[in-house]
């Protein structure tokens, strides 16, 4: 699918149809749609939310999305909204990457819950899983009342076939479901690794960029929204919904990924985090990771987000005189981060794409002592080429709390704080 298939521009207004004149002329709700079709609206933000940050699409489809029996609850002991059960350690954690699945397991089964605060019954906050499959969603829908899903694939295709139109990602690509849009995920390539923050707070948006200018970090245009395409199946599905930190499920007789057209700007969207404008220092001193910022969700506190999704992709390091990993450091915010593929440079090793760590507030951190020693030697006359890296950090202002069943996971590396304990003593009072 080349990008031709697709909308492009980040927040804009779309319309799309997969049939000629399905899209009614001058108003939203005609009193008979075009083809027999079923108007409905799918409202992300309140009704009266200011104009630029009003969030909803219209759609036309051949049956509404309330045609369904009751749900009721099933079982998902991997996949939890409940933080509050498990003391939180202020320790360095860090998991070695899931295995694959031993047994036919899907998107949905195959998501584990590793940390997340708030709660989504009060739109507040996010959680973080992992997630690994080898069997596609067959006659199987999903959608998320809970959140917004920022879903980062690191092993396989993906095909995400949603109500508005199919995403084909692939690794070093994410894509975003908005809270309460259906689908289903196939794997192109049979397996499928990967992360997701799931934002119980405001929709992701792209940060200002203030002096900066108008230009760098994500460039809106290369955000891409699917054009319509429909499935008019009449055959048993199972639809599964997330409601309260729970799963629900429930049958119906008919695919209900129906829509014929649509406008709107409540739609999800894909994004090639290869295009990041990376910016950086060209003269001394490593800058914060705000720089790397590709998208976040606002909190109440102005200038404050809720999450940051920041990358650190290929780049050149031209600082002079300067240590250029990252620093010691010390946060307010925490961090929860993920290798999508290749190093990451502030760690010689340990640090898997697939895995993942957490260092949360004030919980001290940064390089080990091998990266340390060899980026305190290093000549910084010359620029420093960082080509084959992609990573990613889910921070956020509150604690990520991990579950039970992370903190009891046997991915848990339980030597993970002795990549610190080489750092060696350099401390002289009589030699500057």
């Amino acid at each position: 699918m080349s990008e031709l298939d697709y909308q492009s521009g980040f927040g804009n207004s779309f319309a799309s149809e997969a049939l000629p004149g399905a899209l009614p002329a001058g108003r939203n709700s005609p009193q008979r749609c075009a083809y027999g079709l079923y108007a409905e609206q799918l409202t992300g933000s309140a009704f009266t939310a200011p104009r630029a940050e009003n969030r909803r699409s219209w759609l036309y489809r051949i049956r509404p999305a309330a045609m369904h029996p009751p749900f009721t609850r099933i079982d998902a002991p991997r996949f939890v909204s409940d933080f509050s059960a498990t003391l939180t350690p202020p320790n360095q954690l860090r998991w070695n990457p899931l295995p694959a699945p031993a047994k036919p397991t899907d998107f949905i089964d195959g998501i584990v819950t590793l940390a997340g605060q708030g709660d989504p019954n009060a739109m507040h906050g996010a959680a973080v899983h992992t997630y690994a499959a080898n069997r596609d969603m067959v006659e199987r829908v999903f959608y998320n009342a809970d959140g917004e899903l920022l879903i980062v694939p690191q092993q396989g295709r993906q095909r995400f076939v949603t109500e508005l139109g199919v995403l084909e990602v692939e690794p070093q690509e994410i894509v975003v479901i908005p809270r309460g849009v259906r689908f289903r995920v196939e794997l192109p390539d049979g397996v499928a690794r990967g992360y997701i923050c799931e934002n119980y707070g405001a929709p992701f948006r792209l940060p200002d960029l203030g002096p900066i200018g108008s230009n760098g970090l994500a460039n809106p245009r290369d955000f891409l929204t699917p054009v319509a395409a429909y499935e008019d199946v009449d055959a048993p599905h199972e639809l599964v919904a997330k409601f309260a930190g729970h799963l629900w499920s429930t049958r119906i007789g008919h695919s209900p990924l129906d829509v014929v057209a649509w406008h709107g700007n409540y739609a999800p969207y894909k994004y090639d985090l290869r295009r990041f404008n990376t910016i950086g220092s060209i003269s001394f001193d490593h800058p914060d990771p705000s720089i790397f910022l590709v998208l976040h969700s606002a909190s109440d506190t102005p200038g404050v987000s809720s999450i940051d999704f920041v990358i650190f992709p290929p780049r050149i390091l031209a600082m002079e005189d300067t240590f250029r990993p990252p620093w010691f450091h010390r946060n307010v915010a925490s961090e929860f981060m993920g290798l999508v593929h290749g190093s990451y440079d502030a760690k010689a090793d340990g640090f898997s794409p697939g895995g993942a760590s957490l260092h949360n507030c004030m919980t001290g951190h940064g390089p080990d002592g091998a990266t340390f020693e060899k980026a305190s030697h290093a000549d910084t006359s010359q620029p420093e080429a960082i080509r084959d890296t992609m990573a990613f950090m889910f921070e956020t202002r509150c604690i990520w709390r991990p579950t039970q069943q992370a903190l009891d996971a046997a991915e848990l590396q339980d030597d993970y704080y002795r990549c610190w304990q080489s750092l060696r003593k350099h401390f002289d009072p009589g030699k500057r």
